[in-house]
C-alpha cells in the first residue's frame, strides 16, 4: 500500500502498532504499518520520534517532498546486505561493451513506446503530423543500433524525445497551452502533470530497485553523478510513455483537469475550483490513454537531477514564465488516477501471467538484477502495445 500525505499541519504519531496522521484532535488516516510499503509527505507534515522509529522498523520507504511535489528526500529502508551484487553493479560500470548494450536496450523501449503513442494519437486524434514524427523516432532505431559509444545512444535519445514531445501536443482535445516540455519551473499545466507525475514515477522505481536489492546510484544510460539515482532513471525510461504520458492525456482529455484547476505563482493567487470531485470519469477509458493493447519552496518540482549529458538539442530554455501549479484537490485528482493507472492489468510475457504495472515495475528491477549476474543476456523493457 502507498499512502499520500498532503494535509498541511498534520503529524503522524504511533498508537500501539499502528500509525496514525492527526491536526489537532482530528485523525485523518490510520496506517498499518505491515500493509504498508511507501509512505510519502508533501509540505508540512511532522513525524514523531516514536512514529519514524516505526516506520524503519518495518522498512517504510518515507519520501518528503514539498507541498507542490518537488523531491526533497527520504528515510530509506535498511540498505541492502548483498555486497557481492553491489560490487558487480560497479565492476560492471567499467565493462563499456556491457553498459552500451544495456543503454541501447533501455532507449529502443522508450523510442518504441513513444512511437507507439504518437501512433495512437494519429489515428485517435486523426492527427497525420504525429505519424509523420512517428516515423522520424522510429528512424532512429537502426542508428541506434549501430551505436559503439554511450555519447551516441543519449545522443539518441535527446533526440527522440524532442520530437516525441513535437507530437505530444496533438493528442490533447482542444488548445491548452502546451507547445513543449518546460521542466525548470513548469510554466503551463500540462508541463506541471508531466513533472508530477514523473516524480510518482521515480518514487515507485526507486521501491522497485530497493525490493531488487540494488544499488540505486550506479546507472548506464544516466551518467552518474554525486547523489543521482543514476538506475532508478535508467529503469524509469521505459514506463515514461506507458504511465505518465497517456495518463495525461487522459487527465486532459478526459476533462478530469480543466483550467480552473491551476494557478500561476505571480505570487500564487487563489481560486475557486468548481470542479466536482463526485465519481470523476475513469481514467483507464480514454482511448489513448489505455495502457494495454484493448482499447524546493522556489516553485518548481521535477525529478532530482535527472541529466544525461544528452544534446543540447533535448534540453529547454529557460522561458520567463511564472510556474504553473495545481490547486489542492485537483492534486488529489491527479494521486488518485495515478495509483488507479497503476493497478491497471496486461499481460507480462517474463512471468506469463498478468499484473499490475505496479507489480510489473517490481518485476522489472528484479529482470534487471537478472541481467546484471548473467541470468539473463539482454534487458528486454515493457513495450506499450
Amino acid at each position: 500500500m502507498v499512502v499520500y500525505v498532503k494535509t498541511q499541519g498534520a503529524r503522524v504519531v504511533k498508537e500501539g502498532r499502528h500509525l496514525l496522521v492527526k491536526k489537532g484532535d482530528a485523525t485523518y488516516h490510520t496506517l498499518f504499518t505491515y500493509k504498508l510499503r511507501q509512505l510519502l509527505l508533501f509540505g508540512n507534515i511532522e513525524i514523531t520520534h516514536s512514529a519514524m522509529n516505526q516506520l524503519m522498523r518495518y522498512n517504510i520507504d518515507t519520501v518528503f517532498l514539498t507541498q507542490y511535489g518537488r523531491y526533497l528526500g527520504r528515510l530509506a529502508p535498511l540498505e541492502s546486505k548483498n555486497v557481492f551484487l553491489h560490487k558487480r553493479q560497479y565492476h560492471l560500470l567499467d565493462d563499456s561493451v556491457f553498459g552500451i548494450r544495456l543503454a541501447r536496450s533501455i532507449v529502443a523501449g522508450k523510442l518504441s513506446n513513444m512511437t507507439t503513442l504518437l501512433m495512437r494519437i494519429k489515428r485517435s486524434r486523426n492527427k497525420p503530423v504525429a505519424g509523420t514524427i512517428a516515423k522520424q523516432i522510429q528512424s532512429l532505431m537502426p542508428k541506434l543500433s549501430q551505436a559503439d559509444n554511450i555519447d551516441s545512444v543519449r545522443g539518441y535519445e535527446g533526440r527522440g524525445s524532442a520530437l516525441f514531445f513535437e507530437g505530444f501536443r496533438y493528442g490533447f482535445v482542444g488548445d491548452i497551452g502546451f507547445t513543449r516540455r518546460v521542466r525548470r519551473p513548469p510554466t503551463d499545466p500540462v508541463n506541471s502533470v508531466l513533472s508530477l507525475l514523473y516524480t510518482f514515477l521515480m518514487n515507485r522505481v526507486y521501491t522497485g530497485v530497493r525490493i531488487a536489492s540494488l544499488d540505486p546510484y550506479p546507472g548506464f544510460l544516466h551518467s552518474i553523478d554525486y547523489g543521482r539515482y543514476s538506475l532508478v532513471l535508467d529503469l524509469m525510461e521505459e514506463f515514461r510513455s506507458i504511465i505518465v504520458d497517456t495518463l495525461t492525456l487522459s487527465l486532459f482529455n478526459l476533462k478530469i483537469l480543466q483550467k480552473e484547476d491551476f494557478v500561476v505563482q505571480i505570487p500564487a493567487s487563489t481560486g475557486s475550483d468548481q470542479h466536482s470531485t463526485d465519481n470523476p470519469p475513469d481514467v483507464t477509458v480514454d482511448p489513448i490513454g489505455l495502457i494495454t493493447a484493448d482499447g524546493s519552496e522556489s516553485g518548481d518540482f521535477d525529478l532530482p537531477e535527472q541529466r544525461m549529458e544528452i544534446s543540447q538539442e533535448a534540453v529547454a530554455q529557460p522561458t520567463g514564465k511564472y510556474p504553473v501549479k495545481l490547486q489542492p484537490d485537483a492534486f488529489k485528482r491527479v494521486i488518485d488516477a495515478f495509483e488507479k493507472k497503476l493497478t491497471t492489468t496486461f499481460f507480462y510475457p517474463p512471468a506469463e501471467r498478468n499484473l499490475t504495472y505496479g507489480d510489473a515495475i517490481i518485476f522489472q528491477a528484479g529482470y534487471f538484477r537478472k541481467v546484471l549476474e548473467g541470468e539473463a543476456d539482454v534487458y528486454q523493457p515493457i513495450l506499450l502495445k
